[in-house]
């Protein structure tokens, strides 16, 4: 397929998740699809992929994708997509909030005989999380730098003659 063609197929599948249409999705996706998602452990099969799409269906439920820019080369397609949607649901343990988000994420797909065959997506998390109300706390390894450096500005400097 050609890379317009492969571009067009990949914007269907996402209008396909706009509209909660299940078996468009599936269709869209090819035999042996694999997904790699973050903060996942490993690949996901396709009922995995469904699962992973579902939960954010139910914290999110109007939650539309949009695609803001989109390339191709061969059989890889990198899109740019925008996400607006309500927290109307729990989500990863935290319960509703009424707030709508924004925010944005990378998707780059493997085409096979004009089907997502391999999957791959990185969604702003820092930006979705602060607009939930949750603030990124540093590890216990990063967490002493941190400190270290700010005690450093803090500290008295020589006067300059």
């Amino acid at each position: 397929m050609s890379a317009g063609e492969n571009e067009a197929v990949v914007r269907r599948w996402i209008d396909a998740y706009n509209d909660r249409d299940k078996q468009a999705e599936s269709d869209a996706r090819a035999p042996g699809y694999v997904a790699h998602a973050p903060g996942m452990s490993g690949p996901l099969d396709a009922e995995a992929w469904v699962a992973f799409i579902d939960s954010f269906v139910e914290a999110f439920p109007d939650l539309r994708l949009s695609v803001e820019s989109i390339v191709s080369d061969g059989d890889m397609v990198a899109a740019r997509v925008a996400f607006h949607g309500t927290h109307r649901g729990e989500f990863q343990g935290l319960p509703p909030t009424n707030r709508e988000v924004a925010f944005t994420g990378m998707e780059v797909d493997r085409m096979v005989d004009g089907k997502v065959a391999e999957h791959w997506v990185e969604l702003d998390q820092v930006a979705l999380l602060r607009q939930l109300g949750l603030t990124v706390v540093p590890g216990p390894r990063l967490l002493p730098r941190i400190l270290g450096h700010q005690a450093k500005k803090l500290r008295p400097r020589p006067a300059k003659h």
